[in-house]
């Protein structure tokens, strides 16, 4: 661990944070040229929070922004995945061992917290899984679960020689099939069309209207997790 260095902790969306702030001090907005960014005091560490949306591109020019104002000791990818096995329920804290992408693999630091957590191979990939069909496909390649950013954070970890972290917790389970297009509501910028999805829940509300508010509520559990256990460690 590299404790007493700044800590970058990347996400997508800025709501991933929501449980982690109740721990921060001295909260300042930075106006940086990503999606949302604030400089806070955790646990008595200088601490850099940034979400710039989903996917590997917009995590990786996060961490590049980020740097151009400062070097970290360590880089933390923290954010929501998908379970891909069976003892990952909604809210349960994955730590990355090893990220694996479509052509790579990245070792993990891990940090030290006596919170309850699993661990193993996170698969990091470009687009939403949303079927259980997919999710079975990556359990056989060895992932345990499964997210976006990951991949574009430890790319650029290794290229700037910083070590690196990653925490998730879940959102959907291993069996489950999201029949919200949720690609098809990425947006470039990564961000998801939140209007577009209600409008589609709305055409098929038997269907989709109580996936959408499922996601809303198991996306809270997440947040509160996550901050209840990065609160708790020590990078």
């Amino acid at each position: 661990m590299v404790s007493g260095e700044r800590l970058l902790l990347i996400a997508s969306e800025a709501r991933e944070f929501r449980g982690l702030l109740k721990f921060c001090r001295k909260v300042r907005r930075l106006t940086w040229p990503v999606h949302w960014a604030r400089a806070v005091e955790l646990n008595g560490r200088e601490t850099w929070l940034v979400a710039n949306g989903a996917g590997p591109a917009r995590a990786a020019q996060a961490v590049d922004v980020a740097w151009s104002f400062g070097k970290p000791g360590l880089i933390c990818s923290m954010g929501y995945c998908g379970a891909l096995v069976e003892e990952l329920n909604v809210g349960a804290i994955f730590v990355a061992e090893r990220v694996h992408t479509c052509d790579r693999e990245y070792m993990m630091v891990r940090p030290e917290c006596e919170r309850p957590f699993h661990a193993g191979m996170l698969a990091s990939i470009g687009h939403v899984a949303q079927t259980a069909e997919e999710k079975t496909e990556l359990r056989r390649r060895g992932a345990s679960a499964v997210e976006m950013e990951a991949a574009g954070v430890a790319a650029k970890a290794e290229e700037l020689g910083v070590p690196l972290c990653c925490i998730k917790s879940v959102t959907d389970l291993a069996g489950e099939n999201l029949h919200l297009d949720l690609n098809a509501a990425l947006h470039a910028d990564g961000r998801f069309d939140t209007m577009q999805l209600i409008a589609a829940s709305c055409r098929r509300p038997l269907k989709l209207l109580p996936e959408l508010l499922r996601l809303g509520k198991r996306s809270r559990t997440a947040s509160r997790a996550l901050g209840e256990f990065i609160g708790h460690c020590r990078f």
